[in-house]
């Protein structure tokens, strides 16, 4: 015995709405879980007389993380105040087409190695741009995050309270 045609509608249509529901709850909760690793994916910058600032939030990790460039390309940063240098894991520096210089043994958490010292022409986060800093390319760093070390923070006056940290570059 068939069903009635009304019936066989009706339990196709629950099906879908069921299948939709799951498809936006997967959606939804995916740029959830994207937000709390990188809450700053979109660096908002606020220009004052002389001066621009950034503010970053935390991430659940407590990290301070946002997207930003180097050399016009784009890139994840970690602020990284423990680190001398920005440190850009070997495979991006390839990637960005970084130069290689002097050789330098570097002492990391993971031991000592040896990496390369390369310089970027700009280093961008929002509306902040710096020009010629220090970077260190870092054989054995894994994944795409670049350290943004004091190479690149001194030029900035920053601040950390709570979970925010307020980046401000001086422009006289």
């Amino acid at each position: 015995m068939s069903q009635p045609a009304g019936k066989r509608a009706g339990k196709i249509l629950l099906i879908l709405a069921w299948a939709a529901g799951l498809f936006l709850a997967t959606r939804f909760f995916g740029q959830w879980e994207d937000h709390q690793r990188n809450p700053n994916a979109q660096v908002q910058s606020e220009h004052g007389d002389g001066f621009i600032e950034v503010r970053l939030v935390g991430n659940g990790q407590g990290h301070f993380v946002a997207d930003g460039a180097i050399n016009g390309q784009s890139v994840h940063f970690m602020l990284d105040t423990g680190a001398t240098d920005v440190a850009i894991p070997e495979s991006l520096a390839q990637s960005l087409d970084l130069q290689r210089g002097s050789s330098v043994v570097l002492s990391t958490a993971n031991g000592r190695t040896e990496g390369y010292r390369t310089r970027l022409s700009s280093l961008q986060l929002g509306d902040i741009r710096l020009h010629d800093v220090r970077a260190l390319v870092v054989p054995g760093l894994d994944g795409e995050t670049v350290l943004l070390g004091m190479s690149a923070l001194k030029q900035l006056e920053f601040t950390q309270r709570g979970g925010t940290m307020l980046l401000r570059q001086n422009l006289k």
